[in-house]
């Protein structure tokens, strides 16, 4: 037999002549995770995105404020992921922006994911660091990586104003992208009051105020969190959104017909959950209802690999984990909610609509 044959499902290769291609490319997938970090820390894709033309390599260095030799390996590694193109002209190279890098990784666009970013390369992966001691530990591990505190989660997140700013703008680009599919899950058309408790930058609000043109939305969260999102990213122009200070374990919530909860229970204990819960379900209007937005694991927890993986997120990060729509709806049910329905958009998050019966 031919070495180019195929070999029949009951021969092996020698052991000598296996290669871990997988085991490879999970072992260097953080090199991947660098480039697209630091070519959006250096400004690579903006600098290809404000010119009318394909750069040369030297001209994007010097756009940068970085080496020639530095940028021109940086070059090489974003084109080999596909995020930049290359155009030949006699013996020169020059590079333009894919389609994703532009909508995607450009400051400029609406949908940029830049801010994300950030937050990725500069919090989250210096808590990654830790995910030995995180898995040996059971518990988060800001402490570690920044020096802080970690037994309040969100003073620990919002350890600075800049960094407080920094996640709230995180926030804001994932609803930019993702917000239009949770809120239209549902028809939320019949709850007019409503409540988004930890709204955050607002970004989901202004989503459930262009959708459901009847509707007001209140954003109930700490006061510098709302002196942020008053400061940054709401205004005078988004005249159905309001906010409410407070803290939802401890304050009185405002009375509405719907309330949401977006990528807020996975950072809690089930406990704490159901705490939560409990307290929306005795504000909650009769009739009305509480939409989660998660990410959501299969039943068996097999998957997706994404959801695992933000699962460990949680660990390194908050006290909470990434759970199954059945999870989801025993807490629902353990705080008093019923008719519970979960829907899969297809993209990142998910939807959970629990209802209180009138």
């Amino acid at each position: 037999m031919s070495k180019c044959q195929e070999m029949s499902s009951t021969e092996r290769a020698p052991a000598e002549d296996l290669y871990p291609r997988k085991i490879l490319e999970y072992m260097e997938g953080f090199l991947i995770s660098k480039t697209v970090f630091t070519s959006c820390e250096l400004g690579v894709f903006d600098a290809l995105s404000s010119a009318d033309r394909p750069l040369s390599a030297e001209e994007i260095s010097q756009a940068v404020g970085a080496s020639l030799d530095g940028t021109q390996r940086l070059l090489a590694a974003c084109t080999g992921l596909q995020l930049l193109n290359t155009h030949r002209e006699e013996d020169q190279v020059f590079y333009s922006n894919t389609e994703q890098a532009r909508v995607f990784l450009t400051r400029s666009s609406p949908l940029s994911l830049y801010q994300s970013i950030q937050y990725s390369s500069r919090t989250i992966y210096l808590c990654w660091h830790y995910l030995t001691d995180a898995v040996r530990e059971g518990r988060n591990q800001y402490e570690k990586a920044f020096g802080v505190n970690s037994k309040d989660l969100f003073e620990a997140l919002y350890r600075s104003d800049e960094e407080m700013v920094k996640f709230m703008q995180l926030m804001n680009s994932i609803w930019n992208i993702c917000g239009k599919d949770v809120i239209t899950a549902f028809d939320l058309s019949p709850f007019k009051i409503i409540c988004d408790l930890g709204g955050c930058s607002g970004a989901l609000a202004k989503q459930c105020t262009s959708v459901y043109p009847e509707c007001t939305v209140t954003i109930f969260d700490l006061p510098k969190v709302v002196r942020m999102s008053r400061q940054h990213f709401v205004n005078e122009a988004d005249q159905r959104i309001g906010f409410h200070e407070g803290d939802f374990f401890k304050d009185t919530l405002p009375a509405a017909d719907l309330y949401i909860l977006a990528r807020i229970l996975h950072d809690w204990t089930d406990e704490r959950c159901i705490e939560l819960l409990c307290r929306i379900y005795k504000a909650c209007k009769p009739g009305g209802a509480v939409l989660l937005v998660e990410a959501l694991l299969r039943e068996d927890g097999s998957g997706p690999l994404t959801v695992q993986l933000y699962s460990l997120n949680m660990l390194v990060q908050t006290e909470g984990r990434e759970r199954t729509d059945a999870q989801y709806a025993a807490l629902l049910a353990a705080a008093g909610f019923s008719n519970i329905q979960h829907c899969l958009t297809g993209k990142i998050y998910d939807a959970v609509l629990g209802r209180k019966e009138t």
